[in-house]
């Protein structure tokens, strides 16, 4: 280990500031917060372009019905992290506008599953393609396995978010 706080191989390790915060965290922190700004931003226009009257927050929930198929609301409002009142309303908001439907749930009558309507279908579908032509067009000069490194990045942090 160098003075500086270097290992020679890797760079500058664990630096701190002079209020004694370390830099690569403090760096971290600055480009999530900028990130997810972009982010929740980004999210209001795509659940726009779904339908204009959605909200933002209901585009995480078309897009992990998009891919997964029917779930039930409790698995939908875990995996968003929001509770059992916020997720009824927004299902219910959701199916007003013909985007989602509930089917008992062939394994539990007693539950319910959502899944996407047909048009539901097509307006998710839609407006991934156009999201995921974007990000071919802006990442055009990235190497693929850095694309393929970000996202395994992004997920493991969405893993430990999560918990």
């Amino acid at each position: 280990m160098h003075e500086d706080g270097s290992d020679g191989a890797h760079g500058a390790v664990g630096r701190m500031t002079p209020s004694g915060a370390d830099q690569e965290f403090l760096a971290l922190e600055r480009e999530l917060t900028v990130l997810l700004r972009r982010a929740r931003a980004n999210q209001g226009e795509m659940a726009r372009e779904v339908h204009p009257d959605l909200e933002s927050s209901a585009y995480g929930l078309l897009i992990r019905l998009d891919e997964l198929g029917g779930q039930r609301a409790t698995e939908l409002a875990g995996y968003i992290g929001v509770g059992k009142a916020t997720m009824s309303r927004q299902l219910r908001a959701l199916e007003d506008l013909g985007l989602i439907a509930r089917e008992p749930d062939p394994a539990d009558g007693r539950a319910w599953l959502v899944t996407l309507t047909e048009e539901g279908s097509r307006r998710v579908g839609t407006v991934r393609e156009a999201r995921r032509a974007r990000y071919v067009r802006q990442l055009a000069h990235w190497d693929r396995r850095e694309v393929a490194e970000l996202a395994r990045l992004l997920h493991e942090l969405n893993g430990v978010m999560a918990k």
